[in-house]
């Protein structure tokens, strides 16, 4: 009889962490963990050993990390972001997906994603018409809504959530910061990131208009949200675009660059699309119209449900029973 198990290290306070917490506990049927530690991100973890398994096991994962001595694992790739790092960086992750990860997808037949820009990616990559790419959505927190608190409440005040990775592209928005002279930023980074934020905010002159943060919770992150005239999301390659799902279920518009397909996905015509991904001239003569404009949007409405995440994946792991 086939069993279910699950690779549930994927914690923390980041997209996969927060899709890990709110799915593995809503899948059916029921899990076991497999109990490993360590990081399912480092390339050797691919060839750890793993409790005995019988050949009709099947594991489920939340995140890409593969684990070779499976019989048979599914796994969700949020996204191929890591195959268009500039070199060398990108030679270690080329040859994992090329190994470790191609060979758990194509023995599966089949992989979970979150968005049809994601989907085709990986249609591309996995070059093998028997392999199944399904797209099951992500979701947003209850906590994300437009009734509540608003934190700092300021037209003049717009949020970034993110990192200082190149993909998440704040650059651009702290550059503009130098035009837009009367915008301020909230930018919510992780807490290791904020010094080298910090001093590239000094560096361009705009320090005493950014104030950062870390470490805040869904119902605190929702009241930054509300409080903003807008988020801005300058993001050049996502896989979704959570902090743009959350701002739009908080009703606040977002700024994003119009060459982002998943991101514009989601926010749709709820914000302005900025046709450069780098001219920072360009940004912040949109960010001084979204400061200006005193404008909420509406919320999205059954489209994206954790819930309903979890049902689609459940169905296709017990496609495989």
């Amino acid at each position: 009889m086939t069993a279910l198990f699950a690779d549930d290290r994927y914690r923390g306070a980041h997209g996969i962490g927060r899709y890990a917490a709110e799915i593995l506990p809503r899948l059916r049927p029921s899990w076991t963990s497999l109990g490993l530690g360590g990081s399912p991100h480092t390339p050797l973890d691919a060839f750890r050993a793993l409790p005995d398994l019988t050949p009709e096991a099947l594991v489920y994962s939340p995140g890409y990390g593969a684990l070779v001595r499976a019989p048979r694992q599914v796994l969700t790739i949020h996204d191929l972001i890591q195959l268009r790092l500039p070199m060398p960086a990108r030679w270690k992750f080329a040859a994992y997906y090329a190994g470790p990860v191609r060979a758990a997808v194509r023995r599966a037949g089949v992989v979970i994603t979150v968005s049809d820009a994601s989907a085709d990616d990986i249609r591309e990559w996995v070059r093998d018409e028997r392999v199944r790419v399904v797209n099951a959505g992500n979701g947003c927190s209850t906590a994300f809504t437009a009734d509540g608190l608003a934190e700092g409440h300021d037209d003049s005040s717009l949020v970034f959530v993110g990192n200082l990775r190149s993909h998440k592209n704040l650059d651009v928005v702290l550059r503009a910061l130098v035009t837009a002279s009367s915008v301020r930023l909230r930018a919510v980074v992780p807490a290791a990131e904020v010094a080298a934020g910090r001093a590239r905010a000094e560096s361009l002159g705009v320090s005493g208009r950014v104030t950062w943060l870390h470490d805040i919770d869904d119902e605190r992150l929702a009241a930054l949200y509300r409080g903003a005239a807008a988020t801005v999301m300058p993001s050049i390659d996502e896989g979704f675009g959570l902090p743009a799902l959350e701002s739009i279920a908080c009703g606040v518009p977002v700024i994003h660059w119009a060459g982002c397909r998943a991101v514009s996905e989601i926010v749709g015509g709820r914000g302005w699309a900025v046709d450069s991904a780098t001219d920072a001239v360009e940004w912040a003569a949109v960010m001084d119209v979204a400061a200006g404009a005193h404008r909420r949007v509406a919320p999205p409405t059954g489209e994206y449900d954790w819930a309903r995440t979890a049902k689609t994946i459940s169905r296709v792991l017990e496609s495989l029973f």
